[in-house]
């Protein structure tokens, strides 16, 4: 509290962007190494929250401020939206501290592909060629290839030096990514320690600014019109989510706007001041609100457009980091604000959830592109973390909250994946065009491998951890007397044959991939260099051990939630332990 650790971890990468974007233009894409360094600095910050919350007696951290001077907050308007703060516990932990990681990785991933991405929209292209033993590496230049030297043989041994064909303009493009990479990730993470409806409301909206430049600027096909549609689809659902929040706290005025108070002693249930006649539409508002950012079945439109056509190490972002974060709002809002309410949505949630993982899978195996493939893998993805949470139980809800994080790592490492084949191949993203790459690639498909195997829920992997927990959640319902026992028994055993989806078009693609014949269009493909290869290897192996350990998530995960059912949740007619 005395160094407001997260008030910087957040405000640190949102005050220094613009040194970010200088640092590009000075120094092009090494630049991106600033924002590794800013984003590593910020984690570390992190654990340390995390470390000082689970060494104290409630298990959580908390930072409080005020939104402005006294004089002016101490008005009625002004003063009824409370204070705003940060607040790490065994819930907001795992978001935060994944988020985080993912964009540490990102940003030091980001330094060869948006090389190649931005040389590429500014007519340069880069061929990389093992013509020989030596892997000499020749680039092009097309907008000067008609004035080449005639004399190639007396320049025979700069091939294998890369020329520097960074200048004024592109070096401006390097800079512009790493200031919104470093806004958009310090969006995600303030949504997640946010204590205040209205700071909560202010960060979801936040990190959708950049993101949308992100995509607007450095993505492929149809971008401007895919962006475009991302920001509207995406905002319309925080807009839905806002229309709730102002309800509850103009009708709960004793709560105010603060969802979160001090560590260990949540708010009571504001449900009792609400008009009974208003709460309907509430719930309904703050659910599809954020099963718009979740991507549920039915508005997910914009995800397969928005994760497929972004620079990839976005969508190593936005797919298992982004959308997620609805689900750690649903938790909030329903197992502390709403809990009264809880128990009546919670079966339609859980349909929609199943429905959601079978949806996605479905259409992930009907996919050639392999990012449009990952991307609807994770619509798939968030049924599990929805109908975990439509459980109301610690199993459930923890496993949804640890699914979080193993989709976080497993799909980070598959669009890393999926861009240094881009990369690598120049651009290839056609799977049926694939095949034998773990040949020429065998880093890079070990690394695939545990990407998959952690998605399909393999044992000794993070995947495994999470999946049985909500399936767990979901079997002790159908084992529990209830008016709807048959609902969840049938609900729960839907929710497990979805694995034999996903198990399916992850080895399938594994396969089409990796083995096989190798197509002689990919002789001359090697791995990435170790800026790529180094976060693919780290969230690999970071993947397994939270799925051989997994107590680094699950001690704190359960302390906290086992404190919340039994003070908040005790009333629910579903078991809770």
């Amino acid at each position: 509290m005395a160094y407001d650790i997260l008030l910087q971890a957040v405000l640190v990468p949102i005050a220094l962007s613009p040194v970010g974007y200088l640092a590009g233009r000075r120094f092009g894409s090494r630049g991106t190494l600033f924002a590794f360094a800013v984003l590593l600095y910020s984690t570390i910050l992190l654990l340390i929250a995390a470390l000082t919350a689970n060494s104290s007696a409630t298990g959580a951290y908390a930072e409080t401020y005020t939104w402005f001077p006294f004089t002016i907050s101490a008005s009625n308007l002004l003063g009824s939206i409370g204070h705003f703060g940060l607040y790490v516990d065994g819930i907001s932990m795992p978001f935060a501290l994944t988020i985080y990681i993912l964009c540490t990785a990102v940003s030091l991933y980001s330094v060869p592909y948006m090389k190649h991405r931005i040389f590429e929209q500014e007519g340069v292209s880069v061929e990389t060629h093992n013509a020989s033993s030596s892997g000499q590496v020749q680039l092009l230049e097309q907008q000067t290839a008609s004035t080449e030297r005639s004399d190639k043989s007396s320049n025979e041994t700069d091939k294998t030096k890369e020329p520097n064909l960074e200048n004024a303009r592109t070096n401006t493009r390097f800079g512009l990514y790493i200031a919104l990479l470093m806004l958009y990730s310090a969006g995600m993470v303030g949504t997640v320690l946010s204590t205040n409806l209205i700071e909560l409301y202010f960060f979801f909206e936040f990190m959708l600014i950049p993101s949308y430049f992100l995509i607007a600027e450095f993505g492929y096909g149809a971008r401007g019109r895919i962006s475009l549609m991302y920001l509207l689809w995406t905002h319309v659902g925080a807009l839905l989510m806002l229309l709730g929040f102002l309800a509850i706290g103009t009708a709960s005025l004793q709560q105010s706007f603060i969802f979160l108070h001090t560590p260990g002693v949540p708010p009571t249930d504001v449900i009792t001041a609400i008009s009974g006649s208003y709460l309907p539409w509430i719930v309904f508002a703050i659910v599809v609100g954020l099963f718009v950012k979740l991507a549920a079945f039915g508005l997910h439109i914009w995800l397969p457009y928005a994760h497929g056509e972004a620079p990839t190490p976005i969508s190593a972002l936005l797919s298992p980091a982004m959308i997620g974060i609805g689900g750690y709002i649903i938790i909030r809002m329903f197992t502390i604000i709403l809990p009264s309410a809880y128990h009546e949505v919670n079966l339609g949630i859980a349909v929609w959830g199943v429905v959601t993982m079978f949806y996605g899978g479905i259409m992930a195996l009907a996919q050639d592109d392999i990012k449009r493939l990952l991307a609807y893998s994770s619509v798939s993805q968030m049924g599990y973390i929805i109908f975990g949470i439509a459980t109301a139980t610690e199993l459930g809800v923890g496993g949804s909250v640890f699914q979080f994080v193993s989709h976080g790592t497993g799909k980070a490492i598959l669009f890393m994946v999926a861009g240094l084949i881009i990369v690598q191949a120049g651009g290839l993203r056609s799977i049926k065009k694939m095949g034998g790459l773990s040949q020429k690639l065998p880093i890079t498909a070990v690394c695939a491998a545990v990407g998959f195997l952690a998605i399909l829920g393999f044992p000794e992997t993070n995947g495994f951890q999470s999946e049985w927990l909500i399936f767990g959640g979901g079997f002790q319902l159908a084992t529990a007397p209830g008016p709807y026992q048959n609902y969840w028994i049938i609900l729960a055993i839907l929710a497990v044959i979805s694995t034999i989806v996903t198990a399916s078009y992850c080895l399938w693609t594994m396969a089409r991939v990796f083995f096989g014949k190798l197509p002689s269009e990919l002789n001359n493909v090697h791995e990435g260099s170790a800026y790529m290869l180094g976060p693919m290897i780290f969230l690999a192996i970071l993947t397994v051990v939270l799925g051989v350990f997994p107590g680094f998530i699950d001690g704190p995960l359960f302390h906290t939630l086992s404190s919340m059912y039994s003070s908040v949740l005790k009333a629910l007619p579903v078991p809770i332990s």
